[in-house]
């Protein structure tokens, strides 16, 4: 599906960027991972290059909030491939106060997080559009969110240590509209950009919040990360060739 095809994940060490770049290693593609995190990005390929032996795995280092560390991995990766064929926007980076009550969100908090999160996906965007409109094709996947599509269900929430974050909602709902907006503006130039919204993923929280979630939800209630692959690749392949400025959500319902 994606074979010999260069993808770059941004966040790739994380929880979900590592599942990804399994799945573009999985369908014969080349995974890039793209992380601010240097020590987890390198242990991460390893233990991914382990697992899957055959399948071409690499890191490289990448900060989305500096325009000259995003230009050194599209360099790197051109004169090493001589392509790249698309970008998953993964990272979500935050600083220490991320996560606090609306109440408590400082009025600096709000901005830094999302000049952090918004701001780095909008320059590293920036630059590889620059870059697929000079190659003359390209592909950017955006990770955004349910909760960039509907208000929160704060109820699920009630008695649990767990809140949704303000500047969470903000980022993920302008990244679905940015994702529309970078579509059009590339009209005519081979170039897709999309974003998947997700559900909840299951990372241990507790039980009342995993209860309450799954009575939103049609059928299975919190994903696991590997439910989003699918998605993943069908956007990352020529399956989608013409699917361009949509938000697929994939939520087992939990918006309806």
């Amino acid at each position: 599906m994606l074979k010999n095809k260069v993808i770059v994940i941004t966040g790739g060490a994380g929880l979900l960027g590592q599942e990804f770049a399994k799945t573009v290693m999985e369908n014969n593609g080349i995974a890039i991972i793209a992380d601010f995190n240097q020590g987890k990005g390198i242990e991460v390929t390893e233990n991914l290059q382990k697992l899957i032996p055959s399948a071409t795995v690499k890191f490289q280092s990448l900060d989305i909030n500096n325009k000259d560390s995003i230009l050194s991995l599209i360099k790197k990766l051109n004169q090493k491939y001589g392509k790249i064929d698309a970008l998953v926007n993964n990272a979500y980076p935050r600083n220490k106060y991320y996560g606090r009550k609306f109440e408590d969100v400082t009025y600096e908090d709000f901005c830094e997080n999302l000049n952090l999160n918004l701001g780095g996906y909008f320059l590293t965007s920036q630059q590889f559009l620059t870059y697929f409109s000079q190659q003359g094709f390209g592909n950017i996947v955006n990770i955004s969110s349910i909760y960039g599509v509907i208000a929160p269900r704060f109820e699920i929430y009630e008695n649990t240590p767990m809140t949704m974050p303000v500047e969470y909602a903000a980022i993920k709902s302008a990244l679905i509209h940015l994702t529309k907006y970078m579509a059009k503006y590339y009209k005519g130039k081979n170039i897709r950009v999309n974003s998947i919204s997700l559900g909840g993923l299951f990372d241990n929280q507790p039980a009342l919040f995993i209860e309450g979630y799954k009575s939103h939800s049609l059928n299975k209630g919190m994903l696991d990360k590997s439910d989003i692959s699918g998605t993943l690749v069908y956007l990352l392949s020529d399956l989608s060739s013409f699917v361009n400025g949509q938000n697929v959500i994939v939520d087992d319902g939990f918006t309806l």
